[in-house]
């Protein structure tokens, strides 16, 4: 069969099958120019459906950030940049991005960008951009497992199930079985730590995963049992929060309260209104304030953050002044000694 390609396609290898050539997809005629699609929103989203549906695959649109991904918007801006594949060759998945303005707490965006590029546009791409025929091409630039920019960030995490009330007839678990590790992906960042999704066997669970060294007192959080909590070494532990620091803290009443970030202050905000609404569900408060937070938009994250750096600056006087007495006091003590 010839190919009667009217242009040449971007670089791209084709997808063979040697046992059974006769099953290899092969690209369908165009649905519409690639000017049309480019200007008009609905006759592209009409051909991208019925692409997916000529060819069998799947097609969902996806979700970055609690809003769906305006695929139109990719399509327009890698297609101006020469396509996938130069968009991959010259590193401008980053200038892709900045056009959606995600929020601070989308992280890898560009592999997230390159991922639902190339699952559901490039094949698109190479018809209606590239003119191509014949069998699917596959692209020559693959992801790079050892590239940080894109790869997902992998979480250690310790799980612990809730807790069940066993009668005598039934004797409770061996010692230690409540309790596992598990690895799981992190999805998204926010000022004291990370939303995360472990997978157990057939349930996938999404957590808040806190910053083992956060400063600050015992913020008013939801009950730890059944959520995923940080898994960290017992050294590492010591290292960070320090022994003399902590006892400290405990046996002098008059060290300075530490500091809370802008999230802490609207974590307290809102489980103070949730425990009021739903008395019974303060498993749920940790994924619901850590959601809720995801989606506020910048101006509205900087009223905390601004509490946040405020109660640092307090935090950083009171520390000063505080050093400063037992800078004096320990003066005072030693002339007491040398008189």
């Amino acid at each position: 069969m010839s190919s009667g390609n009217e242009s040449t396609p971007s670089q791209g290898t084709i997808e063979t099958t040697a046992t059974s050539p006769a099953k290899v997809k092969e690209y369908p005629e165009p649905l519409a120019s690639h000017e049309d699609v480019v200007k008009d929103l609905s006759l592209f989203w009409d051909t991208l459906r019925r692409f997916h549906s000529i060819l069998a695959t799947k097609f969902m649109i996806p979700v970055i950030g609690g809003k769906e991904l305006d695929l139109h918007v990719l399509y327009v801006e890698v297609t101006r940049r020469g396509g996938y594949e130069k968009v991959v060759t010259e590193k401008k998945w980053r200038e892709v991005g900045g056009v959606f303005r995600f929020s601070a707490t989308t992280t890898s965006a560009s592999f997230v960008l390159r991922k639902h590029y190339l699952n559901l546009l490039f094949h698109y791409e190479q018809v209606h951009l590239f003119n191509a025929r014949g069998p699917l091409l596959h692209p020559t630039a693959t992801f790079h497992a050892k590239d940080p920019s894109t790869s997902k960030e992998m979480a250690l995490v310790e799980y612990t199930p809730p807790s069940i009330g066993y009668t005598s007839s039934h004797a409770p678990p061996s010692q230690g079985s409540s309790s596992f590790t598990a690895i799981g992906t992190i999805e998204g960042k926010f000022d004291c730590g990370y939303l995360v999704k472990v997978k157990l066997g057939s349930e996938i669970l999404n957590g808040v995963l806190y910053h083992s060294a956060q400063p600050g007192p015992p913020t008013p959080t939801a009950d730890p049992i059944g959520a995923v909590v940080p898994y960290v070494e017992a050294g590492r532990r010591r290292r960070r929060s320090g022994k003399r620091r902590r006892s400290r803290r405990r046996e002098d009443p008059n060290y300075p309260k530490p500091n809370r970030s802008g999230y802490n202050f609207f974590f307290a905000e809102k489980h103070c209104k949730l425990k009021s609404l739903y008395p019974n569900k303060e498993r749920e408060f940790t994924k619901i304030i850590g959601e809720s937070w995801t989606n506020l938009s910048a101006e509205e994250r900087l009223v905390y953050q601004k509490i946040g750096l405020e109660d640092k600056e307090r935090y950083q006087r009171e520390l000063n002044e505080y050093r400063e007495k037992l800078r004096l006091s320990a003066v005072d003590e030693a002339n007491g000694r040398v008189v």
